[in-house]
């Protein structure tokens, strides 16, 4: 069973994120975290990866009554 997603673009990578980004912020979403999964792994292991972002994304009022809930 598949608990993702997926799409296939045609824009550059650093396009498809930018624009996510801007489709989450119509949505009243901030990106409070990004984490560059490549950059880390080069980092921390010396291993090339490719291309590969985690954007945390919060709804500060969504998030709020599921927190008071």
């Amino acid at each position: 069973m598949a608990y993702y997603f997926s799409k296939i673009v045609t824009s550059t990578f650093d396009d498809a994120v930018d624009r996510a980004i801007v489709a989450l912020k119509v949505e009243r979403f901030g990106i409070i975290t990004q984490i560059d999964i490549q950059n880390t792994l080069q980092d921390k292991l010396g291993v090339t990866f490719r291309k590969y972002r985690i954007l945390g994304a919060c709804n500060p009022k969504l998030a709020l009554e599921a927190l008071e809930l």
